[in-house]
């Protein structure tokens, strides 16, 4: 989605836009389509992070950095899980 929808769909600003993806707490992806709806979700646990559990920046970008890795990991652990059912398929 291009940065006008964004910033409507997830209520911040386009300073705040550019903060956050100069802080890489967002990362825009492509030009055409710069934002998606994981970048909402995102957006939204940033909130919720800074807003009702008050959560420094420091904070934010450590429990961000923790959750990519824990995606990182889960898709590793799917690509690892798929080469062993195609290595049974294989040796039937």
């Amino acid at each position: 989605m291009q940065l006008q929808e964004f910033a409507d769909r997830s209520h911040l600003d386009s300073s705040t836009i550019e903060a956050w993806v100069d802080a890489e707490w967002l990362v825009a992806q492509r030009p055409e389509h710069p934002f998606s709806e994981q970048d909402l979700a995102r957006v939204r646990l940033i909130q919720d992070l800074k807003g009702d559990l008050g959560v420094n920046d420091e904070g934010i970008a450590l429990v961000l950095y923790l959750l990519d890795q824990i995606y990182g990991l889960r898709c590793l652990l799917r690509d690892i899980q798929a080469m062993r059912i195609t290595d049974s398929e294989r040796t039937k």
